[in-house]
């Protein structure tokens, strides 16, 4: 049986280090996922994440700071390492300052650490779990996102999706960009539901997608009136996309028209949802 890889196997810290040496979790803070704001913009985990304080402080100047985000229920980012070189006394914002340690920069957003996590602080010290981060996988690349799971598995927020279409994640846009479909937008907070398609002259899915992802409503009247009554800000916390049915470009219009009424009848979407016809 192979010996597992432990995250110090990488780093080789000594003792000296490793006595000054914690890691910070990063995980949903019940708003919105770490692994979300760093596809977006890394140094707001690397540093607003990382660094922020309320009451309690977690780091002191000299100290070694491993940023983790969460990935999955136990398996962890490595997204940065930084050396605490000033304490700025912030309660409620970020309270240091730090140098990314560049010897360690090749593993800065390649490396996935499997750890179960069973403590409630968001801060240890490394020593005490040195023998619990085992490397799971190394990228070959810098994580830009979770992998395209299939068509029968698509369930995104609107961040995922935003994040998949500014980023032009590629595996996803080659799943996306020649299919037609039936799909659904859920408001995860009323309930209501939008069912709507894409087969080809109105756009591919891929684009009818990337449209509200621009606006919040895609041009529909009731997505619309959502939008404008609540703002763009509440279709970003609280819309949910998914795929119901997909096709490939040769299947008629009518075909995926007709399913999508099928769906609207059977959801409810018309009379107690977002669908106006």
């Amino acid at each position: 049986m192979q010996k597992p890889l432990f995250l110090n196997d990488l780093l080789h810290l000594n003792q000296s280090d490793l006595d000054r040496a914690k890691v910070k979790f990063n995980q949903y803070n019940g708003e919105i996922e770490p692994m979300e704001v760093y596809l977006r913009n890394p140094d707001d985990v690397n540093t607003v994440w990382l660094f922020w304080r309320t009451k309690r402080r977690y780091f002191n100047v000299g100290d070694i700071a491993l940023c983790l985000f969460k990935l999955s229920w136990n398996t962890w980012l490595l997204s940065t390492i930084k050396k605490v070189t000033r304490e700025l006394g912030v309660n409620n914002g970020v309270n240091y300052e730090g140098e990314e340690l560049s010897e360690y920069t090749p593993y800065f957003g390649r490396v996935i650490i499997k750890y179960r996590k069973t403590h409630q602080t968001q801060v240890v010290y490394l020593k005490n779990i040195i023998d619990e981060l085992e490397v799971e996988q190394i990228l070959p690349s810098i994580f830009d996102g979770v992998d395209f799971p299939g068509y029968d598995k698509v369930r995104l927020s609107y961040e995922q999706l935003s994040t998949i279409v500014h980023n032009h994640k590629k595996d996803w846009i080659a799943a996306l960009e020649n299919q037609k479909a039936v799909y659904l937008i859920t408001d995860m907070c009323s309930g209501k539901q939008y069912v709507g398609s894409a087969y080809g002259e109105n756009g591919m899915l891929l684009q009818r997608w990337s449209n509200y992802v621009i606006n919040g409503h895609g041009g529909n009247k009731l997505l619309k009136a959502v939008v404008d009554n609540f703002g763009f800000d509440y279709v970003k916390k609280n819309f949910q996309y998914a795929i119901l049915e997909n096709y490939n470009a040769r299947v008629d219009k009518h075909i995926i028209i007709e399913r999508e009424s099928w769906w609207k009848e059977t959801l409810g979407s018309r009379a107690f949802g977002l669908n106006a016809n």
